[in-house]
């Protein structure tokens, strides 16, 4: 087994941690700033915290458009990144000061209850005012320059082609995550499917 203590370097060509959490949902927030400048991008740090009532929530390292936006608004808006969106996702990487809507070619779509937009082709996004807002700190308690945002959900869009039954299909939106190392992504397919009732 390799052992290693992060403090000190992992001797390795490349940080494994992120390829050992893996592969992880693309957090793919929309927001706007006070001035209603649009903004655009992808946190690879992202889940589902809360069922009852949805949360969601993205990590952030360094004082970003999208953490700024928030702290100023209180809302923003995640956008189910699928294959096909993929390569849209990843020029709004960028972190030049730029309409990422435009840069990437993407359609903006409006929200119900939010003022951020959507991204129109997605076919699953959340709406979302900011719940929590948390730098995080080490085990000594040092703050880091890095920002946990948790936002509730408060009104979810979804591709009705996507429901069988009632039941989404999560497969048949072809989402993309993120692995590790500087490019890895993942699809999801149904033949990565398997099922397991949990016990009684």
């Amino acid at each position: 087994m390799h052992f290693y203590e992060p403090r000190h370097g992992h001797r390795l060509p490349h940080d494994p941690l992120n390829a050992i959490v893996a592969p992880r949902p693309i957090g793919w927030i929309s927001t706007l700033s006070a001035a209603c400048t649009r903004n655009l991008a992808p946190y690879s740090f992202f889940s589902l915290f809360s069922y009852t009532p949805p949360i969601v929530g993205f990590s952030s390292l360094g004082w970003k458009h999208s953490v700024a936006n928030i702290a100023e608004t209180g809302e923003f808006v995640w956008n189910l990144v699928t294959r096909d969106l993929a390569e849209p996702m990843n020029a709004t990487a960028t972190m030049r000061a730029v309409d990422e809507f435009a840069a990437a070619n993407l359609e903006a779509a409006p929200s119900t209850l939010v003022a951020p937009p959507r991204v129109a082709a997605a076919r699953a996004a959340f709406e979302c005012r900011l719940s929590q807002m948390v730098q995080l700190t080490d085990a000594s308690g040092t703050e880091l320059p890095q920002w946990l945002v948790l936002g509730e959900v408060i009104g979810i869009h979804l591709d009705e082609e996507l429901l069988e039954n009632g039941v989404f299909q999560t497969a048949r939106a072809r989402p993309v995550t993120r692995g590790g190392g500087p490019a890895d992504y993942f699809e999801i397919t149904a033949d990565a499917l398997f099922r397991m009732r949990r016990p009684a």
